[in-house]
């Protein structure tokens, strides 16, 4: 009897081994199959509606009537912008030396013209400037005084005092890296092609000293960020060489919204943050406190924060996108289902999205509340009995922890959806680390992070970057600079 007892207790042992087995190899091959879609499939996240399980009569109606609108579409022809009037123009005119008539010999009388613009580009132009300060001493000390005094204008103040760079030099490599991805390395061989030798480590520590320029209105920039009622944020990694930890990371806090709108009361600022960690405390020193609304992801370092956190709808849509690939082609499952209803609630967004705050407020109630109470309903009945496609049951906990805050969109109407401002702020410095892939050092990095800010900021107000850092750092070099004129809002075009 004692055999068998431990023969099935073996054996029970043996299954939930191989039941845990199974799981690890079904986890492997989702995997393996998403990995396969992100190197070979489509990347954007759009969700079509295929086999989307709650059509209502309104969308009945709505594709009659783009259907209607399509019958009487008549394509038009592309039509090129003009160039812009304020760029210098040349007249090259081609005229005909025969003027006389081919039939009679007369005389050919002009009856118009006709014009076409073509767009020229002229390489960019270096050219020295001398300082020159001439000495002045008086002749009568000279003969009557062993010390003769000698009057000469002081030389201006520059951002490199005792450096050959101008400040629009240091914009041009300053919005060359950072704005445009370009490396130090290149940036020497472009240099280099008009007999200028400008070594990396010379171009590096210039661009470390006007970061710390930059560093006071940075600090005001940021003074301003946490007043505002909302804010956005995210992380990524980035690499430092000389540095103990596997992972670094740049960290973005956004305000506003990504283009400059008249209408829109809250300044646009992007601030990045370098650490050497991903721990809570960076996000909370930064933070200092802050009680307003803050967009964020799922990552558990917001939580440690006084802010009252927003969900994002993308991330929660990301991961129900992952689970529907693992479907296959043309199979509908659960995650169809969802992905619908998520659908409707930017569908919402995408109508109100030029409305006041009251009226977006007022169509979420209406609109975005019942789909809401829909996916609050799927989640209660699936979310206990979900089984083997472990990416689907991922994303149905992502979506019941973190459905306080994904909802508290709709309570009111300033806040977002989702927390895209901040990814789309993240993105110029993703894009351009893959370019220079690393910073050397944690100096570097926090250069990076001032530098970055400037630009960006720029960007999201409508100014030049270059035309905005040239005059930035000409201010910031004096003795005592005006900050508050250097505000982007504040900053005369």
């Amino acid at each position: 009897m004692k055999n068998v007892l431990a023969l099935q207790q073996r054996i029970a042992e043996l299954e939930k081994l191989l039941a845990h087995k199974d799981a690890q190899i079904a986890a492997l091959e989702e995997r393996w199959r998403l990995a396969q879609q992100k190197q070979f499939g489509k990347s954007a996240e759009g969700f079509v509606g295929q086999g989307e399980l709650f059509n209502e009569v309104e969308e009945i109606v709505e594709a009659a009537e783009a259907e209607q609108q399509s019958i009487s579409y008549t394509r038009k022809k592309p039509v090129r912008k003009p160039l812009p009037k304020d760029l210098p123009r040349e007249q090259v005119i081609h005229d005909i030396e025969d003027k006389t008539c081919d039939c009679c010999g007369g005389e050919l009388h002009k009856m118009g013209e006709d014009k076409s613009e073509k767009l020229e580009f002229i390489p960019a132009q270096i050219k020295v400037i001398e300082h020159i300060r001439p000495k002045y001493a008086c002749r009568h000390c000279d003969k009557s005084s062993t010390h003769t005094p000698i009057k000469q204008a002081s030389m201006p103040t520059m951002p490199i005092n005792k450096g050959i760079a101008t400040s629009s030099l240091l914009a041009q490599l300053i919005t060359s890296k950072y704005q445009y991805g370009l490396p130090l390395y290149r940036q020497e061989a472009m240099f280099k092609q008009y007999g200028i030798e400008l070594s990396r480590q010379t171009i590096s520590s210039w661009i470390d000293k006007s970061a710390a320029l930059f560093a006071p209105l940075v600090e005001r920039l940021k003074a301003e960020l946490l007043k505002q009622p909302m804010l956005f944020a995210d992380e990524t990694p980035l690499k430092v060489v000389k540095s103990d930890k596997v992972n670094s990371y740049m960290w973005v806090y956004c305000s506003g919204r990504d283009s400059p709108e008249s209408s829109n009361p809250i300044p646009n600022i992007v601030l990045y943050d370098f650490h050497n960690s991903r721990a809570a405390a960076c996000v909370v020193n930064y933070l200092d406190g802050y009680q307003g609304y803050l967009h964020v992801d799922g990552y558990q370092a917001y939580e440690k924060t006084q802010a009252t956190l927003t969900g994002c709808w993308a991330h929660a849509r990301r991961k129900f996108i992952e689970a529907k690939k693992l479907q296959g082609k043309n199979k509908t499952g659960k995650a169809d289902v969802v992905l619908s209803l998520i659908q409707k609630l930017y569908a919402v967004e995408s109508r109100v999205k030029d409305k006041s705050i009251d009226e977006k407020y007022i169509a979420r109630q209406e609109a975005s509340l019942p789909i809401l109470i829909k996916l609050k309903t799927w989640l209660e009945q699936h979310q206990p009995n979900l089984v083997g496609n472990t990416k689907l049951i991922a994303a149905a906990n992502y979506l019941a922890n973190q459905w306080s805050k994904l909802i508290r969109y709709v309570d009111d109407g300033r806040l977002s959806i989702d927390n895209n401002r901040a990814e789309r702020a993240v993105k110029p410095f993703v894009i351009g680390r893959k370019n220079w892939l690393f910073s050397q050092t944690a100096n570097g990095a926090h250069a990076s992070a001032t530098l970055y800010s400037i630009v960006e900021t720029a960007k999201v107000n409508g100014l030049v970057p270059f035309d905005y850092i040239m005059a930035c750092l000409n201010e910031l070099c004096q003795p005592a600079p005006n900050i508050d004129s250097l505000l982007p809002w504040n900053f005369k075009r």
